[in-house]
């Protein structure tokens, strides 16, 4: 159950290619089949069924600043939510691709932490950068879980 480089490398990619998958589905069938592959992506790779997610999100804030819960990250990822009412869904945006840069990582046993920058690129080719924090474990089945997830935009002194 030992985690790899090549299997954060990996979950990284997965995650980038969720939310250009997501955004397509917008464009192509609006917010429901938005909410259904955002949903499938967030069980698929996401460790909501081993506990609370440590998911802070890049463009929250207040008393809904944390996502602890599959609903919470589902309002963010893709908006139009009663409960969550200022997310406009960060990934229903345009997304066409994503590229990680790694700072570092940590790996023991079957618990690794990366950091580094993640690029994403819409449709109009305008790049945004965001710094990211990921903690995965991997479950019973050996699937690479997020259990934290921490996101940012890069300080502008």
């Amino acid at each position: 159950m030992q985690i790899t480089q090549t299997d954060i490398e990996k979950a990284l990619t997965i995650w980038g290619n969720g939310k250009v998958t997501i955004s397509k589905a917008f464009e192509e069938g609006g917010i429901e089949a938005a909410r259904k592959i955002a949903s499938a992506n967030i069980d698929n790779y996401y460790g909501y069924n081993l506990g609370p997610v440590l998911f802070k999100p890049t463009m929250a804030s207040g008393a809904q600043t944390f996502r602890p819960t599959k609903e919470g990250a589902l309002a963010y990822f893709c908006g139009h939510s009663e409960e969550y009412p200022l997310d406009n869904g960060f990934a229903i945006m345009g997304w066409r691709s994503m590229e990680s840069i790694t700072s570092a990582s940590f790996i023991q046993g079957d618990v690794a932490m990366w950091m580094g920058w993640v690029k994403l690129t819409d449709k109009n080719g305008a790049v945004t950068t965001v710094d990211k924090s990921f903690g995965y474990k991997k479950d019973a089945d050996g699937n690479l879980r997020i259990v934290l997830h921490h996101s940012s935009l890069p300080y502008q002194p």
